[in-house]
């Protein structure tokens, strides 16, 4: 098994803050409104008594009802460009979400999407990818891509990981667009004169070497205004902005102020107990998100990530546990990370984990 994703010159470590953000959001979002697709799911096929003692999950968060081991609950998110675009279901965003049982907390370690796993001679970020292809491959109808990607990922992090959740990210312009929109403070004006097309790609307009058809001129003004999920896509990708608008720093900037408006919009208590708004997230959940989390776990993870929302620990694997080969034919001639002890010895990188896991 190989990887065909396009490598890169440099490492995508570290992260930047905005994707363990934006994977938290999501996943928050993931199981609060698994707790309303449960409602509605209970609801239409079992009838009104189901509603109540899904209600009820969510509110008291019985334990029982969610896997856990030493007092976590362990799920992997991850994220996948989708759509049309190049390696879809490579998981270039994997974010172990540890939830605390015994007091409010969260603690996320994001997994290098580099990694070399032996095992699947793959990076790990197309262990989701691998696992379909297996299961399409032995004629199995259910996908075990989830399932395939969680067990490859304990082998990183030394313990058990008890759900898994997929994130198309196409999803970032449905899940604004179901909200209403969101009011966004712009701080600085700017203009961007090479904000890519969609489709256009690969025009080579009829033969203008500078391939202007591909790209179109977008403007913000300074001020306090009202983005769809189109304009707000457009706000937090701009890249090539005039000015100090068109550093990595402040792109990073823009988009944090998105998904705080994000997050303060779905906590707003109009909007969580709206139908309205409700049922459209719901409608984008199902489209863009993969699960193996159930209903009624679903309103007890709910409960706990929102108790534990005010005390999230965020990590990186350090750098001193990995090692980056030279390409070769061992690694498909593939840019890679591997354990510092040697390829596939994951053993110092278990004992970190657990340090950093139970300092909660």
């Amino acid at each position: 098994m190989s990887d065909n994703s396009n490598t890169q010159g440099i490492s995508d470590r570290p992260q930047k803050k905005w994707v363990f953000r934006i994977s938290i959001l999501i996943l928050t979002l993931a199981v609060i409104f698994g707790f309303f697709f449960g409602v509605f799911k209970f609801f239409q096929n079992l009838g009104i008594g189901n509603v109540f003692t899904l209600a009820y999950d969510f509110i008291a968060a019985p334990p029982g009802l969610v896997a856990s081991e030493n007092g976590r609950t362990n799920i992997l998110v991850m994220g996948k460009a989708g759509g049309s675009h190049e390696g879809p279901d490579l998981t270039d965003t994997m974010l172990l979400v540890s939830v605390s049982k015994n007091s409010p907390g969260i603690t996320t370690v994001s997994i290098p999407r580099d990694l070399w796993i032996p095992e699947i001679r793959a990076k790990i970020n197309s262990a989701y990818y691998w696992g379909n292809q297996t299961t399409a491959y032995f004629g199995n109808s259910t996908p075990n891509g989830i399932s395939f990607a969680k067990n490859i990922t304990q082998k990183v992090v030394g313990d058990k990981i008890q759900y898994g959740v997929v994130i198309d990210f196409s999803a970032f312009k449905d899940i604004v667009d179901a909200l209403g929109g969101i009011r966004v403070d712009v701080s600085t004006g700017f203009t961007d004169k090479l904000y890519p097309i969609a489709g256009r790609e690969n025009d080579l307009c009829g033969g203008d070497p500078k391939l202007s058809c591909r790209y179109q001129t977008v403007t913000f003004s300074s001020g306090s205004q009202l983005m769809d999920g189109d304009t707000a896509l457009i706000f937090v990708r701009s890249r090539h902005a005039e000015g100090p608008e068109g550093t990595d720093t402040a792109r990073q900037e823009r988009q944090q102020k998105v998904i705080n408006a994000i997050k303060n919009k779905i906590m707003d208590p109009k909007v969580l107990i709206s139908p309205k708004v409700d049922l459209a997230l719901l409608n984008v959940l199902k489209k863009y998100v993969q699960t193996d989390i159930d209903g009624p776990t679903a309103a007890v993870l709910g409960r706990m990530v929102l108790k534990g929302d005010k005390n999230i620990k965020q990590y990186l694997i350090p750098e001193d546990l990995l090692a980056n080969p030279p390409i070769s034919k061992t690694y498909d001639q593939l840019y890679v990370f591997i354990p510092a002890a040697g390829n596939g010895n994951w053993e110092n990188i278990n004992k970190w984990f657990n340090e950093v896991l139970n300092k909660n």
